[in-house]
């Protein structure tokens, strides 16, 4: 496959470092031309530009990667796939569900298969947990627990994410997405959602806090809350089944070692039997993740996760952001 990357900052970096050796980067495109020319510079071959039509549009280029501001993902995603090159969207994939689509109707139209990058599901820990759940052993769920949060930085309020027309949303959108897609992943869709998404510290127009409470057809409960406002970085995810538990903290670096534990229900009730996997080496998700992809392209699958699931979490995302409104 020849690549174009569009959108090079630290993203756009870290999806370029893990296309697969047989892959070619065959052209960088930033709105900053500095920042395309420092990841061509990294690949043999590769050109630098600033326009991303022209990017899209090379004949040498099958596959598309962008990793730009939500205010271009869908537009861009469309342009693409009208264009008959397979795509991969940075999750959100757009600033709302309804962005997407015309990147719905443009796949369908020429056959392109459209991935988002829900990059959590491919954490080695999330990958062993999707091991553990499909084996059965869990039993029927019941519940996810789940909570995602980072501090900010200094002047985090006049950064992208906190302009409503670039970024679609504050936290909701940005962490907060990524919990709707895992819970989503383990309990299926969700037919109620409640929640609330203030802004308590940051002096934006955005939210720097979503909490969401979803349930299922089947009566299963997700409990959900993404801050901006977590002085410690934290991330856990709890699924709870009939017959096991599993808990999964950490992604690494400043979050914490990776970390599952299995806990196995008794017969006899009491303490839980449980097993600890921990992973401190080097993530290799987003490696895993593009490789997921390549085997869709060649089997002509559709992708998981892809456009019906990046919707799904954007209409939650929606729904519980909107009542701030009234």
């Amino acid at each position: 496959m020849r690549v174009a990357i569009i959108g090079c900052g630290l993203i756009g970096h870290k999806r370029a470092r893990a296309l697969p050796k047989d892959w070619s980067l065959t052209v960088c495109c930033d709105q900053v031309l500095s920042r395309a020319e420092s990841l061509a510079r990294l690949f043999s071959g590769a050109q630098a530009t600033l326009d991303p039509e022209t990017a899209v549009d090379r004949p040498d280029v099958d596959l598309v990667i962008i990793a730009t501001t939500h205010d271009s993902l869908a537009y861009l995603a469309e342009h693409a796939a009208r264009a008959g090159k397979q795509v991969f969207i940075e999750k959100p994939g757009a600033r709302c569900a309804a962005e997407l689509d015309p990147v719905v109707s443009a796949a369908r139209s020429t056959g392109v298969l459209v991935r988002v990058g829900f990059n959590h599901r491919y954490h080695r820990a999330f990958r062993k947990a999707r091991e553990i759940f499909d084996s059965g052993a869990l039993g029927e769920p019941m519940f996810v627990r789940a909570r995602y949060g980072h501090g900010g930085r200094l002047g985090y309020e006049t950064e992208w994410r906190a302009i409503p027309e670039v970024s679609g949303g504050g936290e909701a959108i940005d962490q907060g997405v990524h919990l709707i897609d895992l819970a989503r992943w383990f309990l299926g869709d969700f037919i109620d959602v409640q929640g609330a998404a203030p802004t308590l510290y940051w002096n934006m127009p955005v939210e720097d806090n979503a909490f969401f409470l979803l349930r299922t057809a089947a009566g299963s409960v997700a409990s959900l809350h993404a801050s901006w406002t977590e002085w410690k970085n934290l991330f856990s995810f709890e699924y709870s089944g009939r017959c096991g538990k599993l808990e999964i903290t950490g992604l690494g670096g400043s979050y914490g070692t990776e970390r599952l534990a299995h806990y196995r229900m008794l017969p006899a009730m009491g303490p839980p039997e449980t097993t600890i996997y921990e992973y401190s080496s080097a993530d290799d998700s987003w490696e895993a993740e593009m490789a997921d992809f390549f085997e869709d392209i060649r089997l002509q699958r559709t992708p998981t996760p892809g456009l019906i699931d990046a919707q799904a979490a954007l209409r939650i995302a929606e729904l519980v952001r909107d009542k701030r409104k009234l």
